[in-house]
């Protein structure tokens, strides 16, 4: 007898979307592709503090080329 496994999708987290977050996290992309590498500690701090979550940076850092959300 065959048994039935119910998988259900990943729940996804909301992300505000506040601007200063976004300008913050522009601000890494552009510093991580002219590989400012110096400022990006601030820049994350800031992002942090205006509710960017860790996913949002570790995205940016595995790939500059993304757009952050």
């Amino acid at each position: 007898m065959l048994k039935t496994i119910n998988v259900s999708q990943p729940k996804r987290i909301a992300v505000m979307k506040h601007p200063i977050k976004l300008t913050a996290l522009l601000y890494l992309k552009e510093a991580l592709l002219k590989q400012r590498y110096e400022l990006c500690p601030e820049i994350i701090a800031v992002a942090k503090e205006y509710g960017a979550v860790d996913f949002e940076v570790s995205d940016l850092l595995e790939d500059q080329r993304r757009k952050p959300g």
